[in-house]
């Protein structure tokens, strides 16, 4: 038997949970019927894209290269800026059934590569512009277009032009069930230094507002912890998970906020809290330091890796999503004891 028919094995019969953690998480929960709770079923105008960065779903999450545990509690994902973007890129952009000529349609370019059955090892690539995202000019030009004409496609609009764009390569390998190594290489495939900002977030769905008041007590939390030298923690601790370490290689600063709706961008409500589900993205895009939590806790959060790529040349982030404690300050991290030891790139391989 190979190393994953024993895998298939261990989970087949309960000894192990080897699927638990697996590519889950949708990469488009906007305009899905999902997520439509209106009264005359229009689930295309009820949850739109630019609604999705603000407000919190219900029955599932997205994202870019994401996993999560098979109920859905706990998400990780990688969002995006390259500096020029209106808004992060944290979820896959596309056109409502009215808007595109040949009705919905995904406007990105992603590519599944690999995985295995358990999910043991997975791979995903992304391909991010150096430009502005062509939000406005791919809705617009589709508008426009018969449906006997071609659809106006992301490579029509020039965006990635001259190779001016990053090949995001996103990778999962699990030492155990419950210890996933995570390695981002970012590669500049244009001709002149690129800045990205890569922002590897991790989150809870948020089924907390809707539980009855007794249960209000057991809202799950992400909070930042000491860690290791070099390494930044945050600890993401559920009532039916556990706690989950979530380690960060090159101790960047994690960003904390809220998975709750911008009650006043959307609806134009008081929110409840001062750190809702956009906060990241006001931070990163706007500046906006009061948008993330200052106590370093809530159930979102984001390591913001600032990153400069040379023409060419490519940048590489590892982190890594365990049960184990061994992360923690104090504890060994020498050899293979370490969390970004000699055992992480002996599992990739």
């Amino acid at each position: 038997m190979t190393a994953e028919h024993q895998r298939l094995e261990q989970d087949r019969q309960g000894q192990l949970p080897w699927k638990k953690w697996g590519p889950y998480l949708s990469e488009r929960q906007w305009g899905t019927v999902r997520e439509d709770y209106s009264e005359n079923g229009a689930a295309w105008d009820y949850f739109t894209h630019d609604q999705a960065r603000s407000r919190a779903y219900r029955w599932g999450e997205d994202g870019i290269a994401g996993i999560s545990d098979d109920k859905q509690q706990l998400c990780f994902a990688v969002a995006l800026w390259n500096g020029k973007d209106p808004i992060l890129k944290e979820r896959l952009f596309g056109l409502s059934n009215s808007e595109g000529n040949h009705g919905e349609d995904v406007k990105e370019y992603y590519f599944y590569l690999d995985s295995t059955p358990t999910h043991s090892y997975m791979k995903y690539l992304y391909k991010y512009p150096q430009n502005a995202f062509p939000y406005d000019d791919l809705v617009a030009k589709n508008r426009q277009r018969s449906k006997t004409e071609p659809e106006y496609e992301l490579l029509d609009t020039g965006v990635f032009g001259e190779n001016r764009y990053f090949d995001i390569v996103v990778e999962y390998a699990k030492a155990a069930p419950e210890d996933i190594l995570i390695r981002i290489t970012a590669h500049n495939r244009g001709p002149d230094s690129a800045q990205l900002c890569l922002l590897p977030t991790l989150w809870f769905r948020n089924d907390w507002t809707l539980r009855k008041k007794d249960l209000s007590a057991r809202k799950p939390q992400i909070k930042q912890v000491a860690g290791a030298e070099g390494v930044s923690v945050g600890v993401a601790s559920h009532p039916f998970l556990g706690d989950r370490q979530f380690c960060c290689e090159g101790s960047p600063p994690l960003l904390f906020t809220e998975n709750m709706t911008n009650l006043d961008r959307i609806f134009k409500k008081r929110n409840r809290s001062s750190h809702v589900k956009d906060g990241i993205d006001e931070y990163i895009v706007s500046g906006r330091q009061e948008a993330v939590n200052p106590q370093h806790k809530g159930t979102k959060a984001a390591a913001d890796y600032r990153l400069t790529v040379a023409a060419g040349q490519s940048a590489v982030v590892r982190l890594r999503l365990t049960d184990s404690p061994y992360a923690r300050k104090g504890k060994k991290q020498t050899g293979e004891t370490a969390i970004f030891g000699m055992d992480f790139d002996a599992v990739f391989a």
